[in-house]
């Protein structure tokens, strides 16, 4: 498998993934300008929201996720930094580093478009093995950031490969077996922005300007110590359900509020959470405010889907539309997780994930503050029209069940098997077409379902939760978050999801990938299968 030349090709993934995305040196600062009787301050906001005193980090020209636009060969270096995340506090973290043009990048967004072909060169710092996997592209096996390629410290690794996907907010983040968890928490991680015609075409019909109305949140909850550093040290508790912190951050930020203005925003959601899964929302007091959701793992929708809540598990993407012209402009609006169960069944009697600090698994949290600082003149209306999404379609396609369970020594499994790396499990043939039965055990958690190298379109969903079946569209049990192309979905306890895959690709020979649970802490423990596809 492992070729005598390291060729890994790997697509410029973006940065402020899993170890947080948008920060940057410069923020937009018009908002801070008080010129005109719209520009009020909240007079009384509420406590909450008074308690959002740090400015949200956004992508900037350079520095911490400053956006790259991938045009040439580039070296990314993981490497160990000082950085403070808490204000005051500068701590060490793991970082993608990136020297480009005289400018320091650090977990940098990279920004490419779509049939680009791409060169990096992965070196790593690090005193551990690691390798970078670009979540969510189709590429061959050589470049998808398998462990099996994972180099030592000091070595390098060459990814080299054209973007296929269709433009949407893709992410990169270190695959070592047995480390992922540690280094996504301890800060690797990076959005991978890919663009095309129809992303473009609705970027000029709402005036979207990156970092600054077209708003990447990356979603991270971490523990701290008191001086400030980032602290991984799992308990047993925490391998078998996974890690859950005290302190969310929103684009390794704290607390964070945004200024805006007085028209659509666009948001781009990555959870880059180790296991906590959100139910978001966007409030003003107790009400709930509709959102849009135009975007899913694999790009954008057919058409916008109005919602007013939608879970998000570890890994996924939601690409959304605010119009903030539909709520009060003289209070805040807060982006929140509902309070929700988060069904820790695998136990007898089940019991929840804690993290202490009232940051418990499921908990309602407050999330981003988001301030209504300017009234601008701006009519534009949500396209009816996005992007061409051909219906889900599962004719002549073999089904494949895929089991999720916990053994009885507290292991979780897929197919009643955990991991090996020289086993290939799953098999297909290339050009193939399957529909995956996903069975989630009732005694069990839930499960973000990773497949790497291809994306796929859900079926329906059967015996969901009320909590999930209540939020249904259609007859199939479709969550508005199902409606578009997908690398990741959450199955509930016992939940079943059916999934359409198509295996057909363009490389040369076997290709082997990985399912597995994104719950970081699980795939550390060996719930992931190879996968492989023969030609």
């Amino acid at each position: 498998m492992k070729p005598s030349r390291r060729t890994f090709l790997t697509a410029a993934a973006a940065a402020a993934g899993a170890a947080g995305l948008a920060g940057g040196l410069w923020w937009w600062r018009r908002s801070q300008r008080d010129e005109h009787a719209g520009h009020d301050m909240h007079a009384a906001p509420p406590a909450e929201a008074s308690a959002f005193a740090n400015r949200l980090r956004v992508p900037g020209p350079d520095g911490l996720f400053g956006v790259l636009d991938m045009s040439a060969t580039l070296t990314i270096v993981a490497k160990a930094i000082q950085h403070p995340i808490l204000p005051g506090k500068p701590a060490r973290v793991l970082a993608y580093e990136v020297e480009h043009d005289g400018r320091t990048f650090i977990n940098p967004v990279l920004r490419v478009r779509s049939g680009a072909a791409l060169r990096v060169k992965f070196w790593n710092a690090l005193e551990e093995a690691s390798i970078i996997h670009w979540h969510g592209l189709h590429v061959d096996s050589n470049n998808d950031g398998h462990p099996h390629y994972a180099v030592r410290g000091g070595a390098t690794y060459d990814y080299q490969f054209t973007v296929a996907n269709r433009a949407g907010t893709y992410w990169y983040h270190p695959h070592p077996h047995g480390l992922t968890g540690k280094q996504v928490y301890l800060g690797m991680a990076g959005l991978f922005i890919v663009e095309d015609e129809d992303e473009i075409a609705l970027r000029d019909k709402l005036d979207l300007k990156f970092g600054v109305t077209d708003v990447p949140l990356v979603l991270q909850d971490r523990r701290f110590t008191a001086a400030g550093e980032l602290a991984y040290k799992p308990s047993q508790d925490e391998i078998e359900a996974g890690v859950i912190g005290d302190t969310v951050l929103v684009n390794l930020t704290d607390k964070p509020y945004l200024d805006t203005a007085h028209r659509i925003v666009r948001f781009r959601i990555l959870n880059g959470s180790n296991a906590r899964n959100y139910r978001l929302a966007f409030t003003q007091g107790d009400k709930l405010l509709p959102y849009y959701l135009i975007g899913t793992d694999g790009g954008l929708l057919e058409r916008a889907v109005k919602v007013t809540e939608a879970f998000i598990s570890a890994a996924e993407r939601l690409d959304v539309l605010l119009d903030l012209r539909e709520a009060d402009r003289m209070r805040p609006v807060m982006l929140k997780s509902l309070a929700f169960d988060p069904m820790h069944n695998e136990a007898a009697g089940g019991h929840g994930a804690h993290a202490g600090n009232g940051a418990m698994d499921g908990a309602e949290l407050a999330l981003l503050q988001i301030n209504i600082k300017e009234r601008v003149s701006y009519g534009k209306a949500i396209p009816e029209r996005l992007s061409p999404v051909p219906a889900a379609s599962a004719d002549g396609a073999a089904e494949r069940p895929i089991k999720l369970d916990i053994d009885d020594k507290r292991r979780w499994r897929i197919n009643g098997l955990t991991y090996d790396m020289t086993a290939t499990p799953i098999t297909v043939k290339r050009g193939s077409k399957e529909v995956w039965v996903l069975q989630n055990a009732t005694r069990s958690m839930p499960h973000p379902v990773h497949i790497h190298g291809f994306q796929f379109r859900v079926l329906d969903r059967r015996d969901s939760p009320q909590q999930v079946s209540h939020l249904a569209l259609n007859a199939q049990g479709l969550l508005a978050s199902d409606l578009g192309w997908k690398d990741t979905v959450l199955v509930w306890p016992g939940e079943t999801v059916r999934l359409a895959l198509d295996f057909t690709h363009s490389f040369l020979g076997d290709q082997v990938y990985m399912v597995h649970c994104h719950n970081l802490e699980h795939e550390d423990g060996g719930m992931m299968l190879n996968l492989k596809v023969e030609s």
